[in-house]
């Protein structure tokens, strides 16, 4: 059986655990074996734990130094204590020369970027607060806000404040003649605070676009000859009749889709990114496809059909398209100019608008119970991409002259017409807006029932889910805040891929020959070995006549 101490009956030193034995008594005869004893007692005690990593012996040591430099009363009593606060000590943690690493909260590195909001660029005193209070671009985004509260639409006061000072941040930096609070697209990643802006006439600087680099670029004179000389002489494959569709230019800066200019930032205080200009194969792209945005500008569209950019190309894409569709005004409140030439109306329509200084409101009662009191203040994106049609076989002079030139090498092939796309005019009013299945287009409701007489009219866009506009009084205003999708009441389906190409019609001069069976091969051996011995035997007979008149 096993004893009370750490050995076995046969080991030295297993008597010292005996009661009534003590190791220092004169009866040991042997003392080698008591000092094996007292080895293998110590040895025991320095067995490390495998939990702390601490030994029983040296515990009982710093238990013993603490208790006789402090010498507490009843030390018997409280030796538990002690015990935990010798281990608690080594386990503190230890300090050094070295500065601790202060963790840093979200919250202060937020606060930390919208610093700069708060700090005034120049103090000029009085001069810089009269100019401040004079005429500004920068609109009244708390205002806004307040309005839309009343329907529960908007951000917190806080973010408000922020993007405030941030418009006004970029007014600041920007030679901006108008700017309002586009809205909000939400991303996975980050967010995307949205500025539409107009600069003064003149103040845009024109982005130069890159040529395109034709395929005899870069190529001398006398090269070009020569290949054509090596191409004549060797066979020339038959050449493509393809001709691709002709790309559509985008509208000038200024007119329909880019009419306004967008910068763009994750957050207030972050530096604002102008948006490029959109085009019409990116508007028409958009439309097939379906993608959630990053957050991030340079981050690439993976999608079929392939979008011609990037996700800021996507993202000025699908600002235009949600503009075109949910920028409304009550009605009355814009008036076409009077001095308007008749052409431009039959050409594209109008396409620009003044405020009417005799504009009196509407009731609430009257804007919520029609949809006739709202009209859109934006152009229509036509299926081609652009606000106004353009016919792309229309051709300059130049390249006129140059088909002229083609045309008489070349058979005459007559261009297909196509017809004018026309949309709705500027200033329709929402009534005429086709609904989804059986869902209309808008819902208008008051801000509140309890009290009407204070409510305000807010409109709700079902085919851009995010779009909201209000209206008291002479005031009114639009706002987004979505993911910049448009509502379907069907799941999205991509864009299936082109139909493969037709085969060549296979023909006899195409048509691969029957491989031979066993037994034609062998009769055309057979047929062979004969042509040739009859070959053999008329050669031979016409040597043999040679030598007989030679003879002769």
């Amino acid at each position: 059986e096993r004893g009370h101490g750490p050995y076995q009956p046969h080991e030295p030193g297993y008597g010292l655990y005996q009661p009534g034995y003590s190791p220092y008594d004169d009866q040991i005869p042997d003392p080698k074996s008591r000092t094996l004893a007292i080895r293998n007692a110590k040895a025991y005690l320095l067995k490390s734990s495998t939990t702390s990593g601490l030994n029983l012996y040296d515990h009982l040591a710093n238990m013993l130094t603490k208790i006789l430099d402090e010498q507490p009363t009843n030390a018997v009593d409280i030796i538990e204590n002690i015990s935990k606060d010798v281990k608690w000590a080594h386990f503190q943690k230890k300090m050094d020369t070295l500065r601790d690493e202060h963790e840093i909260l979200p919250t202060f590195e937020a606060a930390e970027k919208r610093k700069a909001l708060f700090l005034k660029a120049n103090e000029e005193g009085d001069e810089e607060l009269e100019e401040e209070i004079g005429e500004t671009p920068l609109p009244n985004v708390m205002e806004t806000a307040f309005y839309f509260e009343q329907a529960g639409i908007g951000l917190s006061k806080d973010e408000s404040y922020h993007i405030f000072l941030a418009l006004k941040k970029l007014i600041s930096v920007q030679p901006i003649q108008t700017c309002r609070f586009w809205g909000k697209i939400l991303g996975l990643e980050m967010n995307y605070i949205i500025a539409e802006v107009q600069y003064h006439e003149g103040e845009e600087e024109e982005e130069t676009e890159e040529e395109a680099v034709t395929e005899d670029g870069g190529k001398g004179v006398g090269e070009v000859e020569d290949e054509e000389e090596e191409k004549e002489k060797e066979d020339e494959p038959p050449k493509s009749t393809y001709k691709p569709p002709p790309v559509i230019p985008k509208e000038e800066n200024g007119t329909g889709a880019n009419k306004y200019v967008y910068f763009v930032c994750n957050e207030p205080g972050k530096p604002w990114v102008k948006l490029p200009p959109v085009t019409p194969a990116q508007i028409v792209c958009a439309r097939k496809i379906k993608k959630f945005f990053t957050g991030r500008l340079d981050a690439p569209v993976v999608s079929f059909p392939p979008f011609p950019g990037n996700e800021a190309n996507y993202l000025r894409a699908q600002i235009a398209r949600i503009s075109a569709g949910t920028q409304i005004s009550p009605i009355g409140f814009y008036q076409f100019a009077e001095e308007e030439d008749e052409e431009e109306e039959v050409e594209g329509g109008r396409d620009t608008y003044e405020e009417n200084p005799d504009f009196q409101p509407l009731s609430v009662a009257e804007m919520v119970d029609s949809l006739s009191a709202w009209v859109h203040n934006v152009q229509s994106i036509l299926k081609q991409g652009r606000c106004v049609w353009l016919n792309p076989l229309q051709k300059t002079e130049e390249e006129e002259e140059n088909e002229e030139e083609e045309k008489a090498e070349e058979p005459d092939e007559l261009p297909q017409e196509l017809q004018q796309e026309i949309g709705p005019p500027l200033l329709t009013p929402l009534s005429e807006d086709e609904g989804i299945q059986n869902i209309p287009a808008w819902t208008a409701q008051p801000s509140t029932s309890l009290i009407p007489q204070y409510a305000v009219a807010v409109l709700q866009s079902n085919r851009w889910p995010g779009a909201y506009a209000f209206a008291s009084g002479k005031k009114f205003d639009n706002i987004y805040f979505g993911w910049g999708h448009k509502y379907s009441p069907e799941n999205h389906a991509p864009a299936l891929p082109p139909p493969v190409q037709a085969e060549y019609p296979s023909g006899p001069e195409i048509t691969e020959t029957r491989d031979p069976t066993v037994e034609e091969e062998l009769a055309f051996k057979a047929a062979r070995e004969e042509a040739l011995a009859a070959a053999e035997e008329e050669e031979d007979e016409e040597g043999a006549e040679e030598d007989e008149e030679e003879d002769d």
